[in-house]
């Protein structure tokens, strides 16, 4: 592959914005892109049978759309990002390469900044972009070849998109593991075996092993959150040859859990979205999904320490495996309906005590997720404030779980890590009762050197120097130098 930079400018021609109507899905992967802190989102809309790239603004008192229409309507294919300072990435594919080009609102027109072009020669070459950086000023994008992966810097270089990383093998999924967006974890498929590596984009590209469950499994990283360094891992490790929901911690010594609650019947669980800000305490973030069920597609919410999920119907015109939390726990999910071309449905989960009964409210079919009641901040934004436990869509309340007391699975001393700080109290009285959870032990390379007894009346031993926080794979030898 070649990079080709394009250093000119050009401003869309004068014209109305287009008549909005709601598509069912975008073209090119997930309808709707948000930035790492919530500030902006992207999509491509539908005028007619035409599509054209819209941005959302929703850190302002209410939410809103500007169109960003071009001269000509996008093409299948096509990719939009948004960027932290308001303007939106957008990626075309032509014949043989995937042209660049940042776009944003020029009064009644539409600005477009040419940036490059990555020509991909090779006919099974394929490229996308990666999920939105955590620093919000650059982009990345991920080509997969025959033999090997290339990570593009495709917005936010010095001139035009940039070759970042070559990875042999070929490479899917793509999660990033700090605020700074320089670990990035793709699954690398080799030898008939997927394995999730880490890459540095700030050594050169190199390549680290992050997630090996057992040698002859699958193991994928679904989602990760840098602040607690929660992993959402799906692996068919504890189940051969069916691909399970389940989680870790990085940087921890205890094994990836996969528990019974993210295994229901008949039903696919997808994670798009993670609370932060639980500092230390991953057992405590919040994680949504989109549940897949014989009864349609609905909304879940899920913590490691409460086991159950929690169930309720998705807002109408909801823009599938869009979503992000706030750092107090209320879930936002953008939707689009021909009344309300913007809105945005927020959403609380009653956590109860651990093991306690389900909330007594009535069910969530019933309430205002579809803005009938609770609406507040404005038009387009609708308070959900209660969910419950339902067995389906149809709101019937599903009974408490029953519980009886088995021995912990697995202990483990903390590593001097700041993540591999062990779950508090109440999470290990919960793992203690809870028989339905799955655990794969994850060896780790090093393990804590026992403390040497010291003789009576001699000083204390100083205590030990501060470690830096860094990431340690789950299984395979540290990151290092860092």
């Amino acid at each position: 592959m070649t990079a080709c930079a394009i250093e000119s400018g050009t401003t869309g021609e004068d014209g109305t914005a287009p008549d909005r109507r709601t598509p069912a899905d975008g073209a090119g992967g997930a309808p709707c892109a948000i930035t790492a802190d919530g500030a902006y989102a992207a999509r491509l809309a539908l005028d007619g049978e035409s599509w054209f790239p819209e941005r959302w603004t929703l850190d302002g008192p209410e939410p809103y759309a500007v169109p960003l229409p071009g001269n000509q309507p996008e093409e299948p294919g096509t990719e939009v990002q948004p960027m932290s300072d308001g303007r939106v990435l957008i990626r075309r594919p032509t014949a043989g390469r995937h042209v660049f080009s940042l776009l944003y609102p020029t009064g009644p027109d539409t600005g477009e900044l040419l940036i490059g072009a990555v020509e991909c020669p090779d006919g099974g070459a394929g490229l996308r972009l990666l999920p939105p950086a955590p620093c919000g000023e650059k982009a990345y994008a991920l080509a997969v070849g025959r033999r090997s992966s290339t990570v593009w810097l495709v917005a936010g270089g010095a001139f035009g998109p940039e070759h970042v990383a070559e990875i042999p093998g070929r490479c899917s999924g793509g999660v990033w593991l700090d605020r700074a967006g320089r670990l990035l974890a793709l699954d690398r498929e080799v030898g008939g075996r997927t394995k999730t590596v880490v890459v540095d984009l700030e050594r050169g590209g190199e390549v680290s092993p992050l997630l090996q469950i057992a040698a002859e499994s699958d193991d994928r990283l679904v989602m990760a959150d840098p602040d607690s360094g929660l992993l959402l891992i799906r692996s068919d490790a504890p189940s051969p040859g069916e691909r399970r929901l389940g989680w870790g911690v990085l940087g921890s010594t205890l094994p990836v859990r996969f528990p019974e609650s993210l295994r229901p019947p008949d039903c696919e669980l997808t994670p798009f979205a993670i609370q932060p800000g639980q500092v230390l305490t991953p057992e405590s973030c919040a994680v949504a999904v989109r549940v897949d069920g014989p009864m349609g597609r609905w909304i879940g919410v899920w913590r490691p320490d409460r086991r159950q999920v929690q169930h309720f119907p998705a807002p109408a015109g909801w823009l599938a495996d869009a979503g992000l939390w706030s750092r107090d726990g209320v879930l936002q999910l953008p939707y689009t309906t021909g009344e309300m071309p913007c809105g945005v449905a927020r959403v609380t989960a009653p956590w109860e005590e651990r093991h306690g009964t389900a909330p007594t409210t009535p069910p969530i079919g019933t309430t205002g997720v579809t803005g009938v009641e609770g609406a507040t901040g404005g038009p387009g934004v609708t308070e959900v404030t209660r969910a419950t436990e339902v067995t389906g869509a149809t709101g019937a309340t599903e009974p408490a779980e029953t519980t009886e007391t088995t021995e912990p699975t697995e202990s483990a001393e903390p590593t001097e890590t700041a993540r591999s700080a062990a779950p508090t109290e109440p999470a290990k009285a919960a793992e203690a009762t809870e028989p339905a959870e799955l655990t794969v032990p994850v060896v780790p390379v090093e393990a804590a050197e026992p403390a040497e007894p010291t003789e009576p009346g001699a000083p204390a031993p100083a205590p030990p120097a501060p470690s830096v926080p860094r990431p340690v794979p789950l299984r395979e030898a540290p990151l290092g130098r860092l």
